[in-house]
Order: C-alpha cells, then structure tokens, then sequence
C-alpha cells in the first residue's frame, strides 16, 4: 500500500522521474554515508535545495516519540489479552495480529530510519536497506489487511450472528490470520521482482519503490488500499444502518437487539479504521496522481506535502493502543493492571483469572436474533 504510493512518486513505464523527485539507489554498500554526490547525503535533497535545519530534528522527534508510544502501547494490548481470559476471543485475536504488524516496524525499520537521520544518508547498507523496506511493507500491508479482517469480524458478529458463533470458532480465527498474513505475503512478492527497494532521501527511509509501469503502480494501491477500504467501509456502512435503526427503536424484521457493549464495540473499531484512512490517505492520493501523470504532476508536488504524508503514516502505528485505551474499558482496566504489576514482575499473569470476571464489551454476547438460538460470547 504504502509502497504503490511511493511508486507513483518515481516514474512509470520504466522511465525515471525528472531530476528533481528522483530516487536515488543506496545499495553500494558501505559507500552510503562518504558519497558527497550521492543525493541525500551531506544537507542537499535530490531537488538540490538544502534541507532546512529544523528538519531531521523534528523527523527525529515523531519518530522517536512514535517508535516509544508503539512499542509500549502494542505491547500492553498483546498482554492485556493474554493476562485476560475473557478477552481472548476471536475478535481480539485480530487486534494482536493487527498489534504485532504495528509493533514490528518499531523494532526494526524505525530504528534504522533515526539512524539514516542522524548520519544524514542511509550508511547500515545494502541488506539492511532491502530488510528494512520489506518489514515496513510487511508491517502496512498487513495491518490494512487486519483491519479488513476485522470490519468482516464485526459485520458478522452484527448484522449474522446466528452463524457467528459456526463461522468463528478459535481454530478458524486462527486460519484467518493465517491467511490474512499470507496474503500480506503474497502481496510483497512482486516487488522482488521489480527491483524496487530503494533508499528515498526525502523521508530518511529504504521502501518500496515500483519502477515496472504505471499500470503496476496503480494494480498496487488499488490492491493495497482503496479494495481493502472499500470492503471495509462496506461492512461499516452495514453496521451503521442497524446502530441508526436499533436508536431509533425501529422494528426489524430479524428483530436484531443491539446492546449499548455492541455499540460501543464497534465505534472502537470503527475509529481505528477511520484515523487509518486518514493516515495513509495523503501518501496513497500522491502516489496514484503521480503515477497516472507523472510529467504533469509529480513536479508539482511539494516536498514537505510528500514528507508529511510519509511520517503520517509513520505516526499511525502507534495510535490503536491509545484508541483502545481511550474508548474500551476492559482494556483501559488492563493497561492499568499491567503497569501496576510491573512494580512486581511476579504478578504480571497472577489476576488472568480474576481478570477474565471484569464486564464490559469483551464480556457481552453477541447480539441475538432469536432467544431460542443461543451464540457464543465473544466481542471485541
């Protein structure tokens, strides 16, 4: 996804950008950091312009700030679900997943883009450079795929829940994960075929840059962004009409009753999707134009706008924790039980049982078309 953007920045049909939005290749190894003439190095950008000195200082800070927030926030949702029986059902299965793909990039790709920061060019070579562009596309892809998966989550826990409980039983979820991560796989592929990992000295970071054709550019932030948000927006919409319906005490034919813990399940989810949307949106609008006229219109646009964009969707992998925390109570409880019991570690899995008793979203069935047709507890 974030890779298709990137690819309309650079050219299409195989011919490069002009001069000035190109891309330089960093993978001399061990040549990065010494090469004045290569672009990125030193304090020019490939426009020839100097980077202004505030900067890699500010680039530095949301990074930083970003990769902190990230790495603590994903791993209080990992835990909160492991410590918290109740919590481990087949929707919050999803959140880990989702919460792994965020967590990963902070470990690996952000780490080694604060150092091309502070080198002022990529100097770790050519393996890091293609390892680090492929997690962060690993890490992009598959969290746009989770929160695909989990919209399909909710709208059949919603609007089908007599074959929720046949449709998501454990083992099942944990196939679709499974699926969810090879299709990430699988969506990765052709870009070892293109040749398009590359060092941007615009954003400080090594991605993926598809070079093959603007028809590929475009397959891919079709593929990567606007399918997964139309499937998601879909399944939302969905879910809307009956929230709407059930407040206005309308009278459905399935006699679907919606319980405030489902309302407020779903809003969770749904602000995670929209801040998603919002995050990535910019990257993904300025890849498509570009690769659709890359003479007309990448020279019109700002560097500062494609820079923004980039660290954007850097910012967003830190921000679903904070959701969680803020909207969810079950979580909220457990975020505070974990940072308590870090006073003493022996306690960190100790209340799981305790935990699992807690109310809220997590322990509310799903809503029931008929009294007769019990489903399974589970919600998000």
């Amino acid at each position: 996804m974030a890779g298709g953007a990137v690819a309309g920045a650079r050219g299409a049909g195989g011919s490069r950008m002009p001069e000035n939005i190109s891309y330089a290749n960093c993978c001399e190894a061990g040549e990065l950091a010494m090469r004045p003439d290569w672009p990125g190095t030193g304090r020019a950008r490939p426009s020839g312009t100097a980077r202004p000195l505030w900067e890699a200082p500010a680039l530095s800070t949301v990074l930083i700030v970003t990769t902190a927030v990230d790495v603590v926030g994903n791993l209080l949702v990992i835990l909160s679900v492991l410590r918290n029986r109740k919590l481990r059902n087949a929707g919050n299965l999803f959140l880990v997943s989702l919460a792994s793909a965020d967590l990963v990039v902070a470990l690996y790709p952000y780490p080694l883009i604060l150092v091309a920061i502070f080198h002022d060019g990529w100097a770790l070579g050519e393996v890091h450079c293609k390892a680090s562009g492929f997690v962060l596309g690993l890490s992009v892809i598959g969290s746009v795929f989770n929160i695909t998966a989990i919209a399909i989550n909710r709208y059949c826990y919603i609007c089908h829940s007599m074959a929720y409980h046949r449709i998501y039983r454990h083992w099942h979820t944990a196939v679709y994960i499974c699926l969810v991560w090879l299709l990430t796989l699988v969506a990765l592929v052709p870009n070892f075929f293109v040749g398009s990992l590359e060092y941007d000295p615009r954003v400080y970071s090594c991605t993926f840059i598809q070079t093959a054709s603007t028809q590929y550019t475009v397959a891919v932030v079709v593929i990567h962004f606007l399918l997964p948000i139309a499937v998601v927006s879909f399944c939302y919409l969905r879910i809307w009409v009956l929230v709407l319906r059930s407040h206005r005490k309308a009278k459905l034919e399935t006699k679907l009753r919606l319980r405030p813990s489902d309302v407020r399940s779903f809003l969770t989810m749904f602000v995670v999707f929209v801040i998603f949307a919002i995050c990535w949106a910019p990257l993904n609008c300025i890849g498509l134009a570009v690769a659709i006229d890359p003479e007309g219109i990448a020279p019109q646009v700002p560097e500062g706008l494609f820079v923004t964009s980039y660290y954007l969707g850097y910012f967003n992998s830190c921000l679903n924790a904070i959701v969680y925390g803020l909207l969810n109570q079950n979580f909220r409880r457990e975020y505070k039980k974990i940072v308590s019991a870090l006073w003493n570690p022996g306690r960190c899995f100790r209340d799981a049982s305790k935990g699992s008793q807690s109310t809220g979203p997590q322990s509310q069935t799903p809503p029931v078309v008929n009294a007769q047709h019990p489903v399974q507890v589970d919600t998000l």
